[in-house]
Parts: C-alpha cells; structure tokens; sequence
C-alpha cells in the first residue's frame, strides 16, 4: 500500500527536480497538504472552506528549493548534519496565539480528556504538554503508552523518530512553559497534528481508492501499472535532462492510460462534480445563516420540552396512584354491592314466603287485631329505629369526617416517615443503608392485615436497625473518647512544642539582632571597600591616561626611528652600490694591469731567450748575473 501511495503521489506533480522556471500554478508539495489534490477515476470531497472561517497556516515551513538551486541540490539533504533553520515565525505573538486557537480546536474536536482553557495553552506545565503530546500520538498509533519516568528523552526521541525536521532539546523539557521554551514545543505540536491530519487523508484516500475492482491492489502492483510509471519516468526524465521543466502531453497520455487501465468513468466523475458542487454551495449558505441564534433557539425549545416531560411524568404518576386508588375503592364497593345484593335476594325470598303464607291463611278478628297492633308496634319500631338509623348515618358522617381527618394525619406522618427514610438513606430497596430490605409503608394498596403485617416487619427492621446505630453510636462514643484523651495529649504536646516554640523564636529574634549587627558590619566594610575600589579605579584611570601618554610617545618615536631608518637604509644602499662599483673598478683595473704585465713578462722572456741564445757563447758569469735579474723580476711580478 505505501507503493500505491507513493505511486499516486507522484501523479501531483510532473517530476521530483526543481524547474527552472517557478509555475504559479501548481501546489508546492512541500507545504502542509490542506486538501489533497484530486486523484484520477475520484472526486475529493474535501470540506469546503468557510468565508468566516480562519485561513489554516503551513506548519513545515518553505523549502528552499527552488529555481535557483541547482538539479543535484535535491540529493544534499542525504547523509548530511547540517541542522535546518527552523523558518516558522515562532515568537511572533500573532502566529502563536492563532497555532494556540488551532491546538485548542483540533483537541475539542478529538474529545481530548484533559480540562482546556486560553489560559492554560498560553504556558502549560510539562505534564499538562505530555498529556497532549501523548493524546495527539495516540491518533497515529492507538496502542502508545507514555512512559512514567524519563519524559524529557522520550518526547525528543519520538519526534526524531518521526523525522521532525527541527531539533527540541531535552532541557527544554524541564520548563515547557518558559516563554523561550514554548513555542518551540508548540511548533512541534502542531507539526504532529499536521502528521494525523495527513494520515486521516491517506487512509480516506484509500477508501476513495477501494472500488476500482476486487483486484484493484493486484492491478496497482501488477506488471501493467510498473511498464505504463516506467515510460513515463523515462520520456519525462529525457525531456527533463533536454532541458523542458513541464511535461503536460505527457501527464495526459498517462493519465489517460491509467483510465483505461482501471476503467474510470468521465460521466460518473462530471455528475460527482457537480453534486459536490451543489453541496459545496448548500454548505456555504448554511455557514452564513446565524447558526447561533438557532442553535439557542433548538436549546431553549429543547429545556421546555424537558419541563413539560418532567411535568408530565409526575401528572401521570399521580393519575397512576389516583387510579390505583380508585380501584381499590371499585374493588370494595364491588364487594359490599355483591354482599347486598345476595341479602336483598334472601329478603325477597322471605317476602315471598310471607305473602304464599299470608295466602294461604285464615285470619280471625282476634288474629287481625293482633295483626294490626303488632303492625302498629312494628310501626313504633320502624319509626324507632328510623331515628337510630339517622342518628347511626349522622354518626357514620361524623366518624367518616374524624376518620377522613385521622387519615390526613396519618399520610402526613407517612410522608414525613417517606422524607426521613430518604433522608437516611432507607429507602428505595437499592439504597444504601436498606440493606435490601423494603421500608416503604404502602397502607392503601394491599388489605389491612397486610399493612399491619408490613407495618410489625418494618419496626422490627428498624427495631434492628436502631440498635445498630446504638451500637455504632457507642462504638463512635467511645472512639470518641478515645480521640478526646489522643487529643489531650495533642495538645499537652502543642503547649510543649509551643513553649519550644517561644524559646525558639527567642533565640532567632537574638540570631537576628546579631545578623542586623553583622549586616551593618558588612555594609561599613563593603562602603570602605567600595571607596578602596573607587581610589584604585581613580588610580588605575590615572596610569592608564599615562600609559596612553606613554604610548603615543613611543609611537611616534617608532615611526621617527622608522622614517631615520628607511633614510640610513637607503643611504647604506647607496654607498654599498658605490663601493660595489669601485670595487669593480679596482678589480677591473688590477686584471688589465696584470696582463699588460703577463704580455711585458713574455716579451721579456722572449728578448731574454733570444739575449740568451746571443750569449750563449759569453761566460757563466754573465749568465749567472742575468739568471739573478730574470729570478727577481719573477719574483716582483708574483708580488704584484
């Protein structure tokens, strides 16, 4: 896959070496991508940019490539420890409040666990940096932990290792926050976001990439794909060594092969365009509506629908109870209309039996008048017990209203008991000191053996539970006392420490009086020695002035003694040149003179050999004496 990428990669641009002439149309592939170029056979949906929305800054810095530079500059960055320069305006205040902005936005965005505030990223502290660093690496690789100990030479370490091309020192790990410190560290996290935000567009461009054909990977990798990169490498590059910085004929024939190598539809790609850009336009008119005012609007509307459910819900919570109410009552009027309907029907049975034997009877005078005053004593009974029944109703109605009173009385108290279990955490079952038992009184939903029944096993709950707390109760009591006696004996230990204290304090105020002594000794001294100082700086400007007097002097008698020495100089020569040529003179005279001798010598010699040859007959005498002559003339001439 990382061939494909570097493959499609290539596509971007006509070729890897720098032109010669710069194209202002093209995109520098060394800048932070924003968006990626729109590969062949997909349409990039990149998100739109918004007119109120804040122009992204390129966090790599300009490379220094160029059309200055020349072809085998590319190969120099190889093997080389030259540091680049980092070219970013880092301590610029505009640049790094907008670097901030984006870092507090990209981190909401990912839901960064941290708290985040302006005031923090303006100086954070070497542990709240690790915790982001460690956050935003996380996004590259999920399974990262950050090391507990020697944070100051993983950090460095990782960003090295992902080839950061800046150097972030270990020490300046120990003070993230410093002024000086931090923009560098805030370079380095944002070049890091720019990293996750590249690897996010890699891997939706993958799946951009993903329905080309099952065997898209064996395509891409395949021989066909290789020869079509292979001759268009070679024709550009020979164009490109003939001198050509553009290869346009060249990019569409390629491209056009790679059409019909993965069967790119033209028609599908001019409908994506133009529904991207419908939705481009759609998304442009809905981020220049107030999205605030209706988003306040949805929220207000949303906090009243939430009373009204709120409302609601108890409404029909309260409908629930009435209706449970209502049923109850529904059941015993059921009951007592059932219990009275059976006793009606035994009342008319009798009634029947009564008239079949008043019938079938034969009465008397004697049985009529019987008859008629014991119907006149019923009479006096009926209106008897006509008084008793109303005056029975009128207590019912009294014994109803204390009854209903006595059951007002007893809800309030059954709400009150409701608060307090609450209160203490009793009730509902789940709650923590129940223990999972139920001490809710429900005295109108069940019978009143039931509730009787619920009642005794709730007081011996509490009964229980009573006695706990006594037990607790005595149990903190005499933690208590003990806490108290600890607490005396603290305190017994305080007016120690405190006695100490004052004595302590004693011999510091003496300590201090003796140090304000001390001081005003060091500061008598250092006044004598800042006067001692001011005597030897007088005395030393003093002999500099005259070492400078001194020295002018000295210079000017140099370059006197100069000046006399180049006229001795040229004097000397002069004379050495005069002397040479007498010398000359002399040596030049000597040897004419010499010769002229030799030449008067060998005529001598030669009139002496023909005297001689002439005297040869004359005596020894003679020739002895001219022998003489002949021996002190050589002699003369090697004298000369």
């Amino acid at each position: 896959m990382e061939r494909g990428r570097m493959s499609r990669a290539t596509l971007s641009r006509p070729s890897e070496l720098p032109m010669r002439v710069q194209d202002s149309n093209r995109m520098s592939i060394y800048t932070t991508p924003q968006s990626k170029p729109p590969s062949f056979g997909k349409l990039s949906m990149s998100k739109p940019s918004s007119v109120t929305s804040e122009r992204r800054t390129s966090f790599f810095g300009a490379r220094t490539s160029g059309a200055g530079m020349p072809r085998n500059s590319l190969m120099s960055g190889f093997g080389g420890t030259e540091k680049i320069k980092d070219s970013r305006p880092l301590h610029d205040k505009s640049f790094v409040q907008q670097c901030i902005r984006q870092l507090h936005e990209f981190l909401t965005e990912q839901g960064y666990p941290g708290t985040l505030s302006s005031k923090t990223l303006q100086s954070p502290s070497t542990k709240e940096f690790v915790k982001m660093f460690e956050f935003i690496y996380r996004q590259l690789d999920p399974t990262f932990e950050m090391p507990n100990s020697k944070v100051e030479e993983e950090v460095p370490a990782i960003l090295k290792a992902l080839r950061y091309p800046f150097v972030l020192s270990k020490c300046s790990m120990y003070s993230v926050g410093a002024p000086h410190t931090w923009p560098q560290a805030l370079g380095a996290l944002m070049w890091l976001i720019d990293n996750v935000k590249i690897n996010w567009s890699l891997s939706r461009q993958d799946l951009l990439f993903s329905d080309f054909g099952e065997d898209n990977d064996n395509i891409e990798e395949g021989v066909e794909y290789n020869k079509l990169f292979l001759e268009y490498t070679a024709e550009t590059y020979s164009k490109f060594m003939q001198g050509d910085d553009t290869f346009e004929d060249e990019d569409e024939a390629f491209l056009t092969k790679l059409k019909k190598l993965y069967n790119v539809d033209d028609a599908l790609l001019v409908s994506m365009e133009e529904k991207h850009r419908t939705l481009s336009e759609e998304v442009e008119r809905l981020e220049k509506e107030n999205q605030t005012d209706r988003l306040m609007t949805k929220r207000m509307e949303k906090v009243k629908l939430q009373a009204d459910l709120k409302k609601l819900q108890s409404y029909r919570s309260s409908l629930e109870s009435f209706q449970v109410n209502l049923e109850n009552k529904a059941s015993e009027l059921t009951d007592e209309l059932e219990t009275t309907v059976s006793h009606l029907d035994t009342l008319k049975h009798e009634r029947n039996e009564l008239q079949l034997r008043l019938q079938n009877q034969k009465f008397t005078p004697g049985d009529v008048e019987r008859i008629n005053r014991e119907k006149r004593e019923l009479q006096q009974t009926i209106t008897s017990l006509g008084k008793s029944l109303e005056d029975a109703e009128q207590h019912k109605w009294n014994e109803e209203i204390t009854l209903a009173k006595v059951k007002e009385k007893a809800e309030f108290k059954l709400a009150e008991y409701h608060k307090l279990a609450r209160k203490l955490k009793l009730i509902p079952q789940s709650a923590e000191n129940a223990c999972g038992h139920d001490f809710e009184f429900r005295p109108f939903e069940s019978g009143l053996s039931s509730t009787i029944q619920h009642k005794t096993q709730i007081q011996m709950l509490l009964r229980k539970l009573i006695s706990d707390v006594e037990e607790e109760n005595s149990r903190l009591a005499n933690l208590k006392l003990s806490l108290d006696e600890s607490c005396e004996q603290v305190n017994s230990n305080i007016m120690d420490k405190s006695n100490d204290l004052k004595q302590l304090r004693e011999q510091i105020r003496k300590l201090d009086e003796r140090l304000d002594c001390d001081m005003q000794e060091l500061a008598r001294e250092e006044q004598e020695w800042a006067a001692e100082m001011e005597s030897v700086e007088n005395h030393r400007k003093i002999l500099e002035k005259k070492v400078n007097y001194g020295y002018d002097e000295a210079v000017q008698q140099l370059k006197a003694a100069q000046q006399q020495y180049h006229l001795v100089l040229q004097e000397t020569n002069e004379e050495r040149r005069t002397v040479a040529n007498n010398l000359a003179s002399v040596f030049t005279t000597a040897a004419n003179h010499l010769s002229i001798t030799e030449k008067c010598l060998e005529d001598l010699h030669s009139r002496v050999q023909r005297v001689c040859c002439k005297a040869v007959e004359e005596d020894e005498a003679a020739l002895k004496k001219l022998q003489d002559t002949l021996k002190g003339f050589m002699s003369k001439a090697n004298s000369l």
